[in-house]
């Protein structure tokens, strides 16, 4: 197995919609359980975690049996808000079964386009982390809309995790999908699509390649992971994305494994043996 030097010691996780809740609408618990053991487990080892989280409307639809996602924009916002507290519920007991403390932020764009407000936050963010607190960031689904000068969303949050990674100084961000990592073609359609383990570069050749949102569920895609990449990459940091199915994949993300598609700089590759007995 090819190993990579990694140095981290402050790393934001984000997880998509896509990966908590199953194709048939329901809340994957095995998932929500796998992430707060993994997150727990590396906050007793040391590390500083924020976690960015979608599915608040996705977890507002399992809860009312809504099974297509209502186009009207006051529906969304109220499925957010049934969803947002659900959603962290579901948290706060399974971070609370391995003895993690947890936090909540809802956070829209304007507050990190105002210097004071932006402050604030990453007072706030840091306050929670030097108490062994995670903090667990979501867009507040139910206030943020883009109208006439008032803009508020992101968009999707792989924008807003590689923002809240950037601001906050985080080493790695690591983004938790449907798909196993960047692959030349579409593996969904071609039977030969290969992974690619690292990109040093994100071209508007592979922009352009990038599809849409896989689920009906989830508001990202390709096309939002790679400028998440690439927000990471300007700022000398690495983003991993990879699979969401299970969380536990994380420890082997930081262990420095070479799995998913690895962006940033060229990292040094370390000897196997080295780390056997890790």
């Amino acid at each position: 197995m090819v190993k990579r030097m990694l140095h981290c010691k402050r790393l934001v996780v984000k997880i998509g919609t896509s990966s908590l809740i199953h194709q048939n609408g329901k809340v994957n618990l095995q998932t929500i359980d796998r992430l707060a053991y993994t997150l727990a487990a590396l906050t007793n080892q040391g590390y500083e975690l924020v976690l960015v989280t979608s599915g608040a409307i996705g977890v507002g639809m399992a809860k009312l049996g809504v099974t297509v996602r209502p186009a009207e924009i006051a529906q969304q916002q109220a499925l957010a808000a049934i969803g947002q507290s659900e959603l962290m519920t579901l948290y706060t007991q399974r971070f609370s079964d391995y003895g993690a403390k947890i936090g909540q932020l809802l956070l829209t764009h304007d507050v990190f386009d105002y210097p004071q407000t932006r402050q604030h936050v990453l007072d706030t963010i840091d306050a929670l982390l030097k108490r062994q607190v995670m903090p667990i960031i979501n867009e507040n689904d139910s206030v943020a809309v883009d109208e006439l000068d008032h803009r508020t969303t992101f968009g999707d949050n792989d924008q807003l995790s590689a923002l809240v990674a950037k601001q906050i100084g985080a080493d790695l961000l690591v983004v938790l999908s449907d798909i196993d990592g960047l692959y030349d073609r579409d593996p969904n359609r071609h039977a030969n699509a290969a992974l690619i383990p690292a990109i040093t570069h994100v071209s508007a050749k592979v922009l352009a390649g990038a599809g849409g949102s896989s689920t009906r569920f989830g508001t990202g895609g390709m096309v939002t992971k790679l400028k998440a990449a690439q927000v990471m990459m300007r700022a000398g940091k690495h983003m991993v994305l990879t699979s969401g199915r299970d969380p536990r994949i994380i420890l082997r993300v930081v262990a420095g494994e070479s799995v998913g598609t690895w962006f940033g700089a060229e990292l040094e590759p370390v000897p196997s043996e080295i780390h056997a007995t890790n």
